[in-house]
């Protein structure tokens, strides 16, 4: 099962009932409070001094009706009635405190949460990232943590607070009548029954609206995106776009409407019940005195009651409403902690060595690797050129050798030396894109290995792989930001004099020179200010820059003209100088520099050699080639040998 499946299917782990599965749920929101519990003690002590204080106003109320009127001890009244005054203000005094530590604590555990999420998705594997949608990924990381913000900033607080007071206020209202006592609860068990059973509809309700932001996030991401909005403008699908849109949107806002209305019905019977309630309290006190009850209560004792009758039924509808919130917010932490608890795969292995500790010369060994993709991948790109003369493009051919294997590689066995140019060949698919995302550890292999100076690279610290290994793709990706904040990416401690030097060789320098800020000009959105041979040329000054002892490029000079690519040519020569190199070749001028060429069929290496030994076997190589070139035009043709010797 796909990764995106798994993250849709809300939270249905079999393998945990409901009642399991919310325990563990509880068990790991507290857990992101623990670091944080010296100071939730605090926000805990000062609830129960604000409660007690609380429920000493009645009590004074009773002592001035029942005590010092009757008796008419000025002393007495100016004691109740001054106390009466400080008491709120201590109360206002310590909630203010506690409603200072209350949201510190709540917003560093949504700091905690958003930092776990997101570094946990820095660890997953790139497969992740090509089977969910990034709006998927976006709505988890923003609206799923978002949305249960207020649980985390007030729920906490406020179950402790109502419970504290709920109790207390209890206590002192048996303490003056346990009859009319029985009589304002005796409805509480069934309420409280019916909380449960609108809290789970209530959650149920939270996670079909959350899945459906998230589509909703997903379609905007992707129509909206510069790419998106590009192809929806140039294919004139902008009336579909509308459509899609506000499909997902009236499901949307159907669902908002049926989460807010959930439980409506019952909190308004609940209110009103609790609004009466005081009612039947006089008539039964009433009764009482009439039937001349020696028992029965006083006035004071009345007013007292009724007092902390009305001081109770707040806590208890907020205690009733929080338990439908916390379950639709517990819908919220199921998703989140469902990505939280996805296994990364490729991690360090407990032995892993970090690179940076001895000299990397940069061999590289394929061990007769094997890997497959449990869903389909990427297909490999080719380069959109002009001079299609130069670009060595497949053919329908019948395959070589064994079926060709679905989606992955099999029986992979080369060696690429430093200063080594290895060059691979093939039709799209043919799995050569595949053999570089293995080096870096995009993907693991499924049999044999692949090593960097003899050091399988599963035990290798993924972070030293990064740092030694070079990247430079035709799908070129530039951020949101100056062509500086772009280039210092790759060595952030890098002086303007090393940025000039990596722009120069890769003739950009003069180009940056001339935009409106130079070197601090943003490039907009993936770097659509720039030309296609602009943004790749930044993003081969990039590579320069990290000054890698491993090369991948998937034919990094395919959006350039011409004369850019001549000179592109020429720096990435001084670059590959004693340094393993393996690009994917599309063009001649680079299939004639390099050391050694492999032709890929079917997910598997049928020819290696050089281009004379290849072309004088007569196979795929041959075949392939012949078809680009015996029918270009003769001035392409020697413009590319020419290119090639450079």
């Amino acid at each position: 099962m796909g990764f995106q499946r798994r993250a849709q299917a809300g939270g249905g782990d079999t393998a945990f009932d409901p009642p399991e599965r919310r325990g563990r749920t509880l068990r790991r929101i507290v857990a992101f409070f623990r670091p944080y519990r010296g100071r939730v003690a605090i926000v805990v002590v000062a609830i129960l001094a604000t409660s007690l204080l609380g429920l000493i106003n009645p009590i004074l109320l009773k002592l001035l009706i029942d005590d010092a009127l009757p008796n008419k001890d000025f002393g007495r009244l100016n004691l109740y009635v001054g106390l009466m005054i400080a008491l709120p203000i201590l109360t206002g005094l310590i909630g203010i405190g506690q409603s200072y530590l209350n949201n510190a604590i709540g917003q560093r555990v949504m700091q905690d949460l958003r930092a776990a999420l997101y570094s946990h998705l820095q660890r997953m594997p790139l497969r992740f990232f090509t089977e969910t949608k990034t709006g998927e990924i976006q709505s988890r990381l923003a609206n799923d943590v978002g949305g249960v913000q207020g649980v985390v900033t007030d729920t906490a607080s406020s179950i402790a607070s109502n419970l504290a007071i709920t109790i207390g206020t209890i206590a002192a209202m048996v303490l003056i009548d346990w009859r009319l006592t029985a009589l304002s609860l005796g409805l509480l068990p069934f309420f409280m029954y019916l909380t449960y059973r609108v809290g789970k509809v209530r959650r149920e309700v939270s996670t079909e609206t959350q899945e459906a932001l998230a589509d909703l996030s997903s379609t905007t991401q992707e129509t909206l995106s510069v790419s998106g909005m590009l192809l929806t403008k140039t294919f004139g699908q902008q009336a579909a776009a509308m459509d899609r849109f506000a499909g997902l949107n009236r499901r949307l806002a159907a669902l908002q409407i049926r989460q807010a209305m959930v439980g409506r019905w019952f909190f308004m019977i609940v209110g009103t019940v609790f609004s009466i309630t005081p009612a039947f309290v006089y008539w039964l006190a009433g009764w009482l005195a009439i039937q001349g009850d020696p028992s029965s209560p006083t006035i004071g004792d009345i007013v007292a009651f009724t007092t902390l009758q009305s001081r109770l039924f707040f806590p208890l509808g907020q205690l009733l409403n929080v338990q439908v919130e916390i379950q639709g917010a517990l819908a919220l932490f199921d998703r989140i902690f469902e990505y939280l608890e996805l296994d990364p795969g490729i991690v360090d292995a407990p032995d892993a060595i970090d690179l940076a500790a001895t000299p990397v010369a940069g061999r590289i060994r394929f061990r007769d690797v094997s890997f497959t993709y449990p869903t389909p991948p990427p297909i490999d790109s080719e380069p959109a050129d002009a001079h299609e003369g130069e670009i060595l493009r497949p053919v329908p051919l019948a395959p070589a050798g064994p079926a060709p294997l679905p989606f992955g590689v099999r029986d992979i066995d080369f060696e690429a030396a430093p200063g080594d140019l290895v060059a691979l060949v093939g039709p799209s698919g043919s799995g050569k894109t595949t053999t570089t995302y293995l080096v870096p550890r995009l993907y693991d292999v499924d049999a044999g290995a692949v090593e960097i100076d003899g050091t399988d690279v599963r035990h290798i610290s993924l972070v030293s792989l990064g740092r030694v290994i070079g990247f430079v793709t035709q799908e070129t990706y530039l951020f949101h930001a100056s062509v500086r904040e772009n280039l210092l990416y790759a060595k952030p401690e890098a002086t303007q004099e090393e940025l000039e030097r990596a722009a120069r060789a890769a003739a950009i320098h003069d180009r940056v020179m001339e935009l409106p800020q130079g070197y601090d000009t943003v490039v907009g959105e993936r770097g659509y200010k720039l030309s296609g041979g602009e943004k790749q040329r930044v993003a081969i000054a990039r590579v320069l820059l990290k000054d890698p002892r491993i090369l991948i490029l998937d034919e990094a000079t395919s959006a350039l003209d011409t004369v850019s690519e001549r000179l592109i040519q020429r720096a990435l020569e001084q670059l590959e100088r004693g340094r393993t190199t393996i690009a994917i070749a599309h063009r001649l001028s680079t299939i004639l520099r390099a050391d050694q060429i492999l032709v890929y069929d079917g997910g598997r290496i049928v020819e290696r050699g050089t281009h004379a030994t290849l072309l004088a076997k007569g196979g795929l190589y041959a075949r392939l080639y012949h078809e680009q070139f015996e029918t270009a035009p003769a001035d392409s043709t020697a413009r590319t040998a020419t290119t090639g010797a450079a």
